[in-house]
């Protein structure tokens, strides 16, 4: 997404500004409260190596798994991650998570998303697994960002279709991690376009598929079998729809890559809940979502196909929207 305009090419509001502003929100309203002694917080926008202090109020704008950590070590008190289904794997102790995370959704921001897997034509492919099958020496574009959790999710679509994706390389083909998203009028998309790399696999659905089906780029699905393994670690099956995307031709399966869930520690005390809660309707008219008006929190409770939710609500969060009659 573009950096400091708070807006994407296409008009949507840039995650990074969501998170900055969900976290800054919350804080401003609940830093107020009579019970936190500095009336201060310190919030925690992606640093780096920070040390857990004496702080009573510590909120992290994430979206990688480095804010689940942070979490279930009580480093900060709430955090946002996407996709939902990166709290899912944590919550039922799937790979890379060793055990069961002790997490806790508090609302899902509206984000409506898909993985695709664009490839130029010239390859051949249909089908994501063919790549594996026949042992193709893939030029793939990916993120530049490290920790996305793309990566995460892209190794375990690999390893559900038989192999890894590392494998790609030994058969010398290249990943080269670069940029952001590929925009239509970005250099990444452009060669793409021109052949220069054979296949891009990202997020942002709405940000580039469009104009990739416009340019003749193939959208690879997901198989039955490789669908059906991912499901069992914890991801959501989608769809890219014709009735959405005429060009596609026909619906592609595909892994869903939406919800932005605000989650907490399980053992988050009830009154801290609930104060965040109070903090999110309070504010509900200030924070920027991908939709008009204010945050829809009868929406974000809820499990939706834009706002998943696998992980269970933290109690004082479900009473609380109980309460105000969200739930």
């Amino acid at each position: 997404m573009a950096s400091g305009s708070g807006t994407s090419s296409s008009g949507l509001v840039n995650p990074v500004a969501i998170r900055s502003r969900v976290v800054l929100e919350v804080a401003a309203e609940l830093v107020a409260l009579p019970d936190q002694p500095l009336r201060q917080a310190k919030v925690l926008l992606r640093a780096q190596g920070v040390e857990p202090s004496d702080w009573p109020l510590r909120l992290f704008g994430s979206s990688t798994q480095e804010g689940i950590d942070a979490v279930v070590s009580r480093e900060c008190a709430l955090a946002i991650v996407n996709p939902s289904s990166a709290l899912t794997l944590a919550y039922r102790g799937s790979r890379p998570f060793g055990a069961p995370q002790p997490v806790r959704v508090v609302a899902v921001l509206p984000s409506q998303d898909e993985f695709v897997f664009a490839v130029h034509p010239r390859t051949g492919l249909t089908r994501f697994e063919q790549i594996f099958e026949e042992r193709r020496p893939l030029r793939v574009s990916l993120r530049g960002q490290r920790d996305h959790y793309l990566h995460t999710m892209l190794e375990h679509v690999a390893e559900a279709s038989g192999a890894s994706l590392g494998d790609v390389e030994k058969w010398g083909g290249r990943l080269q991690m670069e940029g952001s998203l590929p925009y239509p009028n970005s250099e990444k998309f452009a060669r793409l376009v021109s052949g220069e790399i054979d296949a891009i696999f990202d997020e942002g659905v709405y940000e580039w598929l469009d104009a990739a089906l416009s340019a003749g780029m193939r959208i690879l699905g997901l198989s039955e079998a490789t669908l059906a393994r991912l499901e069992a670690m914890g991801y959501r099956r989608s769809r890219l729809q014709a009735s959405r995307y005429p060009l596609l031709g026909r619906d592609v399966p595909t892994l869903d890559f939406s919800g932005w869930p605000i989650f907490v520690h399980a053992e988050l005390p009830d009154l801290t809940v609930t104060q965040i809660c109070q903090a999110l309707e309070a504010r509900k008219h200030l924070i920027p979502w991908e939709g008009e008006g204010p945050l829809p929190l009868d929406r974000m409770c809820r499990d939706t196909s834009a706002t998943p939710l696998d992980v269970p609500l933290h109690p004082a969060a479900d009473a609380f929207w109980r309460e105000r009659g969200y739930l």
